[in-house]
């Protein structure tokens, strides 16, 4: 392997070497960008022995492979990452320093890849992580899209998107495969007959045609020599199926692929252009494999044995039609077979319990679109309802139906292609068996189960916080970062003043860092001995911002009205991006802004009370935000979150849980016990009852308490805003659509429990000894823990064996 990070003066002289070699120029009068650049380039060369010994291994141990097919992964800056994975990281630290450079300037040219939006994305980056850090051979499967989702700016309190350019700089992590293109086909026509042996044979003639060029990113494991790969593809040209004199458009078409992740789908356009996103990469991502496997096998029969397939939410779920496709069409199975490896190969994540997330695709467009991929859908179903009607639950059918009210339903093509159904928390699973999946989940008893998500341990403590850590390390030893489960050591240090004191300590300094960019960046002082209330997430109703905002302004008024009432002071945090087309959830965010300006602007109050938006949430500005929390905000209406995973991170870095009984805020509360976190509001059987019986009346809740009704009155008299209609959705929303998230049914319990964090802050000692109790018991979360569970009883992996090679 090379020696460029085997010692500073090694480095040192690598480095420049790079630089002149790249860049054609001295060191000294390189630009940042180039620094950062050459940087990039060698930690990829160093990696690369490393991905190369991966690839051998699996080969040489004929190992099975996973494939994570996802439509996200929200990496966040990689540069730290993969020199602490590789050990390297004081080597460069200190080699830059003795250069003159600040290893945090050239960390912060680094822009987070804009491969996607939220938790799903950010779940899918720990599992590579986990991954290659368990010894795990696990490839993730994506597209390369050329901007994020949006860069969030807020503009007169008003979210506005801006082009999200992540790669102008390029992407010092990738590497271009042009050499293995696949040609993907859409529309057209299909030519099909029958041969003399009853044969099925078609050729697909497509209307439009693109090639899928794959981008490899190494995927760094922690101190381990596995390296995984995560392929991202790319939209190219085909030159075979540019139309004459159409150039122009054709380009545009093939560029749309990959402009950005979720398109706006509020148009027929947006949707098939959603749709034609989804069949790219998993018709590319399908072709690999196949091309991998028979590079090693003479046969695609044990490509069950040899490959798992797992599919992270509808999005990838074509992968069960195409493969099946392939399969039949290009070597020849018979249905019956296909159908058996395809079982074999493929398992589903269901990330969520709403209906309107459940993915439904217009039959026509499909058929339009897919022709070959619609007429085996509609095989499939035709053989699901003979399985069904030949098992005596033909009544069952249309629950369960594929095709059905003119849409091509992906969850229930999911479940029947899939020989494994999981949910993401013991709740989330069990409401899919006993509610969203019930019929299913009768009929195919032995495909469900459950996996609770996990968050990498190692951004999300170990390196993000490193104050925490060191802490840790000092108490409990570093064993915990290789296995996290040793975090519950800490059980002994719990009550012990001193190690209470030095979290409180941490936990101040962290709220500095976190205080000081929130005045250099947005120009606001923010009190760093206030509580600091977080919630950070996408904004949704469901995710119940407007209850939180709610009890802000309930806390303002109240100050306005009785001077003799005056809060512990407290800074809410929030942080959030609405999706383009989603109206309420930006009026929501322009009222927590205008919120937000009328308190931090009011001299009375804001030493006690204070707002503060921060735009354009990532995962860096996540690892800001969570480490300096005191209240991890949870209060996602009960049964709507499937999981959550900023509770967990929030958790593992000392803050408390104010939450509903919600997806894993369930499994939160069974490690910490109740005693050490806050579970206000209704239980999912309360929601369910007052949704079967009808009996929920919003009108009710605010003719009977004095808060509420002040607070919906807020919306229109003027406190916030001039404009009486300003912020009519919301209040339409709340009062005439009768509150589908019940947020006013909540409020008293959750303004209670607020109450409550405050008396418990309050009490230093008791705060403390919780918050330790939470990191303690946080390693359950690790994604190292759901990852081997997957591995074990899902996908059957098994750690790759490099000859007791001295890991690094």
């Amino acid at each position: 392997m090379n020696d460029y990070f085997s010692s500073k003066e090694n480095f040192k002289r690598a480095y420049k070497d790079e630089i002149s070699h790249s860049f054609g120029r001295n060191f000294e009068e390189a630009h940042p960008e180039e620094k950062y650049v050459a940087l990039g380039k060698m930690i990829t060369d160093y990696v690369n022995e490393n991905w190369r010994e991966t690839k051998n291994a699996v080969k040489e141990q004929r190992a099975k492979q996973l494939y994570y097919f996802s439509m996200e992964f929200l990496l966040g800056r990689l540069m730290t990452n993969n020199l602490m994975n590789l050990g390297v990281y004081d080597v460069v630290r200190d080699g830059l320093e003795e250069l003159g450079i600040n290893i945090h300037d050239v960390e912060m040219m680094e822009q987070d890849p804009g491969l996607g939006n939220g938790g799903l994305g950010r779940l899918a980056a720990c599992f590579l992580d986990s991954l290659a850090s368990l010894n795990l051979p696990g490839n993730g499967n994506c597209i390369r899209y050329h901007y994020g989702l949006f860069r969030q700016e807020i503009v007169n309190c008003q979210q506005v998107e801006k082009p999200d350019c992540w790669l102008k700089l390029g992407n010092v992590w990738e590497v271009w495969k042009p050499y293995h293109a696949v040609r993907v086909k859409f529309g057209g026509q299909l030519n099909a007959y029958m041969d003399n042996n009853g044969k099925f044979h078609s050729a697909h003639v497509p209307d439009f045609a693109v090639k899928a060029v794959p981008y490899d990113m190494p995927v760094v494991g922690y101190h381990t020599t596995t390296t995984n790969t995560l392929r991202l593809w790319d939209a190219e040209l085909d030159e075979e199926s540019v139309p004459g004199g159409q150039l122009t458009k054709y380009l545009n078409d093939v560029s749309e692929l990959t402009v950005n992740v979720y398109p706006d789908d509020s148009t027929n356009e947006g949707k098939e252009l959603r749709l034609r996103q989804q069949y790219f990469f998993v018709c590319a991502g399908v072709d690999q494999i196949i091309r991998t496997h028979l590079l090693e096998y003479p046969t695609l029969d044990n490509l069950g044995e040899k490959v798992a397939i797992q599919l992270n939410d509808t999005h990838p779920v074509l992968v069960i039609p195409e493969l099946m496709r392939v399969l039949m069409d290009d070597y020849d199975y018979s249905w019956d077979h296909a159908w058996a490896i395809v079982k074999e190969t493929v398992a589903y994540t269901n990330h969520t319990v709403m209906a309107e997330a459940m993915e439904k695709w217009d039959q026509k467009m499909v058929r339009r679109l897919l022709p070959r991929v619609y007429m085996i859908i509609e095989e499939i179903e035709r053989r699901f309802r003979y399985e069904v009607n030949h098992a005596g639950r033909g009544n069952d059918f249309y629950q369960m139906s594929i095709l059905k009210d003119n849409q091509v339903h992906m969850a229930n093509l999911a479940v029947v292609g899939s020989h494994s159904v999981n949910g993401v928390a013991k709740l989330h699973s069990q409401i899919l068996v006993d509610d969203v999946l019930s019929t299913f989940a009768s009929f195919y008893p032995e495909k469900f189960n459950n996996k609770t998500n996990g968050i990498t341990h190692r951004r999300w403590l170990v390196y993000s916080n490193p104050q925490l850590t060191h802490l840790l390390e000092k108490t409990i030893g570093d064993g915990f970062i290789k296995h996290p489960e040793e975090l519950s050591r800490l059980m002994d240090y719990v009550d012990n003043p001193e190690v209470q004191n030095e979290f409180m300590q941490v936990k101040r300094e962290r709220k500095e860092i976190l205080a000081a960019w929130v005045k250099e960046n947005l120009g606001i002082e923010v009190n760093v001995d206030s509580i600091f209330d977080c919630q950070s997430k996408r904004l949704h109703a469901y995710k119940r911002q407007l209850l939180n905002i709610f009890h802000i302004i309930y806390l303002y008024l109240k100050m306005k009205q009785d001077p003799g009432f005056r809060i512990y002071p407290r800074t809410f945090f929030f942080s959030a991006k609405a999706a383009p087309s989603y109206n309420l959830a930006k009026e929501i965010i322009k009222l927590i802004n205008m919120v937000a300006e009328k308190v931090n602007n009011d001299p009375e109050i804001s030493q006690y009370l204070k707002v503060v938006f921060i735009p354009n949430y990532s995962v860096s500005i996540a690892e800001l935000l969570i480490n300096a929390a005191d209240v991890s905000e949870q209060i996602s209406t009960a049964g709507k979150e499937a999981s959550g995973t900023g509770n967990m991170k929030y958790m593992m870095n000392g803050a408390l849980t104010i939450g509903t009984l919600d997806g894993a805020n369930v499994e939160i509360v069974e490690q910490v016990g109740y005693e050490n976190a806050k579970i206000f509001g209704l239980r999912v059987e309360d929601v369910n009852i007052m949704r079967r019986e009808n009996s929920y009346d919003v009108w009710s809740y605010y003719n009977s308490d004095s808060r509420i009704r002040m607070v919906v009155e807020s919306l229109r008299n003027g406190t916030f805003s001039s404009n009486p209609n300003e912020f009519q959705l919301i209040y339409n929303d709340l009062m005439l659509n009768r509150d589908e998230f019940f947020v006013l049914a909540d409020f008293a319990a959750y303004c209670k429990a607020q109450e409550d964090v405050q008396s418990w802050y309050e009490n230093r000692p008791a705060w403390a000894r919780a918050m330790l109790i939470n990191i303690a018991k946080s390693g359950y979360f690790s994604s190292d823990r759901t990852i081997q569970e997957y591995a074990d009883h899902i996908w059957g992996l098994k750690p790759l064996d490099f000859d007791s090679k001295d890991e690094k």
